[in-house]
């Protein structure tokens, strides 16, 4: 099984580029924890994979609890579709609206007037329709050919319309963008572009919600080491700016994961210039299947990021089963093809001794992952792991 690593030099600046900013992420904080159903996602410490590993410690931050969406995307779309809401409320001479009002429908003929859509692998496009849902707007998402029927029946639930079309996740990108112009609907996307960053920094800092919980949670405690994965790089990046904020100058050695199938985030470091992932894209981590980069998520990781890893599709495979077994005393965690990813990469770093010693990843490292989703298609984890998520838990 291959890897892949590139080694990147990072700037040492506290405020990384691409206009996240502190403000952005309290700002995001505050609302969020304004929510219903909010809580802090558990970051869990895993010893016993720690020392498998031959490190030092091991913290893993589980983000399927996240507002019963099973997956960290519910901190960035459903905020980016409450930004716009309440922009479009403003607009009409109602200033300073209120999550809670919106919920409770007290401008629906304003919002109900809105429609917003995405292009989504699954779990951003179930954010935004949940989103959609809550604060009472109409959502189409766009899905494309490889997305599982499980995904697509999860994002229908929230009452989105999904059109699937062919090709690939950058495909629907550019379906979603079209159909948007034509019918004067909002994209609420996560990826950025020329000419559209300011809904993505909004989807972005909400992500950064994560990263203030895992520093609440550790305390004084901070991690030598980060691997985030990324598939346009949007996560990777609000997380990394949001560490720099931070923990400044002490802010951990920050590894970006992809798979080899999907691999435009190390071709652009090694180019120095974002260079797009050719082919089907059809890894199994299927939130990581994209071709291009976020022009927001590539400043931040191209200035801030010490290395990038590319890994074949087994490693998250056996990602998915050696979390589910929580050996060694370790809490069995549930983990889709995609949110266990950056353990995968740990596993495949298991038999590369030189890229391990390059990376510093030793028994004094202390690293930080974060694990995206769940069985965001329980069908499928059912399938690889031989279990469901409840006798997983259970």
């Amino acid at each position: 099984m291959t890897l892949r690593l590139h080694l990147h030099a990072r700037r040492t600046d506290t405020d990384l580029p691409s206009g996240l900013t502190r403000d952005g992420f309290e700002a995001a904080a505050r609302e969020i924890a304004s929510w219903p159903g909010y809580a802090p996602t558990p970051l869990h410490a895993l010893p016993g994979l720690a020392r498998a590993l031959g490190l030092g410690a091991l913290w893993y931050k589980d983000e399927a609890p996240r507002f019963g969406l099973n997956s960290f995307k519910a901190l960035g779309g459903a905020y980016a579709v409450f930004r716009q809401l309440k922009a479009r409320v403003a607009a009409a001479g109602r200033p300073g609206v209120t999550a809670a009002e919106l919920a409770g429908g007290a401008h629906r003929a304003l919002t109900e007037a809105v429609t917003v859509t995405c292009a989504t692998d699954g779990n951003h496009g179930r954010s935004v329709a949940w989103g959609a849902q809550l604060f009472h707007c109409r959502a189409v998402i766009f899905i494309h050919e490889h997305v599982s029927e499980g995904r697509e029946r999860e994002i229908a639930r929230y009452g989105a319309e999904v059109r699937r079309v062919p090709g690939t996740y950058d495909d629907s990108v550019r379906a979603a963008q079209a159909t948007a112009d034509t019918e004067g609907w909002i994209v609420v996307s996560d990826t950025s572009y020329p000419g559209y960053t300011e809904i993505p920094r909004d989807v972005m800092h909400g992500y950064g919600v994560m990263q203030d919980e895992v520093a609440c949670q550790l305390g004084s405690a901070v991690p030598t080491h980060c691997l985030v994965h990324a598939g346009v790089g949007a996560l990777a990046a609000a997380v990394l700016a949001r560490q720099a904020q931070l923990w400044g100058p002490q802010r951990p050695r920050f590894i970006v994961v992809e798979p080899n199938r999907a691999d435009a985030l190390i071709k652009s470091a090694i180019a120095g210039r974002p260079v797009v992932a050719e082919g089907a894209l059809d890894t199994v981590m299927a939130g990581l299947a994209a071709g291009e980069v976020s022009l927001l998520g590539w400043e931040v990781l191209n200035a801030g990021a010490d290395a990038f890893l590319a890994i074949d599709d087994d490693w998250a495979l056996q990602a998915m089963r050696r979390l589910a077994e929580g050996r060694d005393g370790d809490a069995r965690i549930v983990a889709g093809e995609t949110g266990g990813a950056s353990i995968a990469a740990l596993l495949a770093l298991q038999g590369d001794a030189d890229a391990r010693a390059k990376l510093g990843l030793g028994p004094e490292a202390r690293v930080l992952v974060f694990g995206s989703e769940g069985d965001t298609d329980p069908t499928i984890y059912r399938q690889i792991v031989g279990r469901s998520a409840a006798e997983v838990r259970g």
